[in-house]
């Protein structure tokens, strides 16, 4: 048995909370990190349904706590879940370096599902005029990314 982001979080707080709590809200900035136990959430982009996570050890809210940014999405319990519970994210992460790295983990292989749609979408809109052409620029954008401030679909030059 492989191990979860859950294992290393015994210290931490355990919440329950009833199916259609809003842990975070797209839009609102908190340092607040959730470890699923058990249950179910959905995370929504607007009111459209991103994914739905019932793995144990999932972990919500790291890339604003990482990025310092407002919550992309909004996580919201599907069924009555526990959870751990990091009122500071950032502390919770430096001093746990076993979770930074699975966290680390899961964001590589997120990455790597984007870019490999992202290269996909560039192959069929190739020769494309549209916005859908800029698709090499994106991909190009997120594999050289080191540090510099880019918002894909913005009107700012990323300066690239």
């Amino acid at each position: 048995m492989s191990t979860t982001i859950a294992d290393h979080c015994s210290d931490l707080p355990v919440e329950e909370y009833p199916s259609g709590h809003v842990l975070l809200a797209e839009g609102a900035r908190t340092s607040r990190l959730f470890v699923l136990i058990e249950g179910e959430v959905e995370v929504l982009k607007g009111e459209f349904e991103i994914n739905r996570v019932s793995d144990r050890g999932a972990i919500f809210g790291d890339m604003s706590v990482l990025l310092d940014i407002d919550h992309m999405a909004t996580v919201r319990t599907v069924t009555p879940c526990r959870l751990h519970v990091s009122e500071d994210g950032e502390s919770f992460l430096r001093g746990h370096p076993e979770v930074a790295y699975l966290l680390a983990r899961t964001l590589a292989h997120r990455l790597n599902g984007v870019t490999t749609y992202l290269v996909d979408l560039k192959r069929q809109f190739e020769g494309e005029r549209s916005h859908l052409g800029m698709v090499d620029e994106i991909l190009e954008t997120l594999l050289t990314e080191q540090r510099r401030e880019f918002t894909p679909g913005s009107d700012r030059d990323p300066g690239y």
